[in-house]
């Protein structure tokens, strides 16, 4: 049955119905929707819209509501209920039925003063708050994970790496970090996100607003959100906080499938720099040696589905003319596949990385084996009154004449130094030592121990 009937002669064709039924979707809303009602209802009942009575009534049978709904999936959620038809054609409707099934027609008074257009922008408003206070934790998780392998790891020097070349000796913990750094942005951008997220819709009714004398800042307050969206129309039409909601969590996806990519690598016998505990890796059904990182491909691989769910609500926002139309209904799938993603890979991302351990003899060995020191030595020059380009070209031709005879810049000869430039004394031997190199570093934020230790104290109070 449609819930518009006076107006229509002939009821909705069943393969309408169900091609535009949202109940398989938008029921896991069911929690958001009943705090809104028994918001709304308290609203009602404190502008005499209400009786005292009658919101009593319906606020005791949405509670009822709720707890069915807790015990897991009741008839009048479900696609099809016993008779074979559809039960409703969204959680909105569905939630009303029910009502009206347990208080007869004072059900029917619920939806004064509000339209399901400005109820589905509260309901998911309600959802983003909560899903971002889940997000935000879990993104802390991993920072916390992050900083516990930075500490355990805190004297180890590994090749830092540009374009995937071996590049300038640097501390595995500021490596490490680069990626707190990174998932505090994650933070920061679902927490702008949430700012303007809580924010009450209802009220806006269809788009005009409504006749009856509500308060819609006390909906708000009852709802523990934080004003008001002020304008009806962009009250039931904006989708923004949807989207920024799974733009903040495709780059965070975007940052978790960079550090589950090097640790594929890492975990990897061509590298072998880092070991995945047992628990967070699988083995092959036909080759018996086999330690797969496959928790690390599948956040690697998830992210996609993320990007796919920005895109697919920005092509349905992008055409839409104001107020409310049905395209919107196509939000919540991106929107609740965007959360779960993102959730259920931080929290293995968490996990997982409280097992990983890294090989410092391996990281050692890569490190006395190229020629990492080779910016050490230009600065030399640069410090000696050689214009920088210059001195490149000079450490160029060293590197060269290295690679050429298959040794370091440690094993080159003085002689071969001196021959390139007279600029070149005793002393250069001295730079040719990873940890002499980070000492060396002195400007903010470098990878020197000093920095780094600051960095450690400073992300150790933050995340404690």
């Amino acid at each position: 049955m449609s819930d518009w009937k006076g107006r229509f002669r002939e009821p909705l064709d069943p393969h309408a119905l169900r091609f535009s039924s949202s109940l398989a979707v938008d029921r896991r809303l069911v929690n958001e929707d009943i705090d809104g009602s028994i918001a709304h209802v308290g609203m009602l009942a404190a502008r005499k819209i209400l009786t005292s009575r009658e919101a009593r009534t319906l606020v005791r049978a949405l509670r009822a509501i709720r707890r069915e709904a807790a015990d897991g999936v009741p008839a009048w959620l479900e696609l099809d209920g016993a008779s074979g038809r559809f039960t409703a054609e969204d959680v909105h409707m569905a939630v009303e039925r029910r009502l009206t099934a347990l208080t007869g027609p004072v059900g029917g008074k619920l939806h004064t003063a509000r339209s399901r257009n400005d109820q589905v922008s509260l309901d998911t408003r309600l959802y983003l708050r909560g899903s971002i206070d889940r997000i935000t934790e879990l993104l802390r998780a991993v920072q916390r994970a992050l900083l516990g392998r930075a500490r355990a790891f805190s004297d180890v020097i590994m090749p830092g790496y540009t374009h995937l070349q071996r590049a300038q000796p640097v501390l595995l913990p500021h490596h490490l970090l680069a990626y707190v750094e990174m998932f505090e942005r994650d933070r920061g951008r679902f927490l702008d996100c949430r700012a303007r997220a809580v924010l009450s819709p209802l009220g806006a009714a269809a788009l005009a607003g409504t006749s009856f004398p509500i308060d819609r800042h006390r909906v708000a307050k009852a709802l523990g959100l934080e004003g008001i969206v002020a304008n009806s129309i962009d009250a039931v039409s904006d989708r923004d906080a949807l989207v920024e909601f799974i733009s903040a969590a495709a780059i965070t996806m975007m940052h978790a499938s960079r550090i589950a990519e090097e640790l594929v690598l890492w975990s990897s016998r061509e590298w072998h720099f880092a070991f995945i505990g047992e628990a967070f890796t699988t083995g092959s059904s036909i080759m018996p040696q086999k330690k797969n990182p496959d928790m690390a491909e599948l956040i690697r691989g998830k992210t996609g589905r993320v990007y796919g769910d920005l895109m697919a609500l920005l092509t349905v926002m992008k055409g839409l003319p104001l107020a409310y139309n049905r395209d919107m209904q196509e939000d919540k799938e991106p929107l609740f596949d965007a959360a779960d993603t993102v959730s259920s890979s931080l929290d293995i991302l968490a996990r997982m990385l409280d097992t990983v351990t890294f090989d410092a003899g391996r990281f050692e060995d890569e490190l006395n084996g190229d020629q990492l020191l080779a910016t050490e030595v230009a600065d030399y020059l640069v410090r000696k009154g050689i214009p920088f380009r210059q001195a490149h070209g000079i450490v160029g031709e060293l590197v060269a004449l290295c690679a050429g005879r298959g040794i370091s810049l440690g094993e080159l000869p003085l002689g071969e130094y001196r021959r390139r430039s007279k600029a070149f004394g005793n002393d250069v031997a001295e730079l040719l030592h990873a940890r002499t190199s980070l000492a060396m570093k002195r400007s903010a934020g470098s990878t020197s121990p000093a920095e780094v230790a600051k960095a450690l104290k400073l992300w150790g109070k933050r995340l404690g």
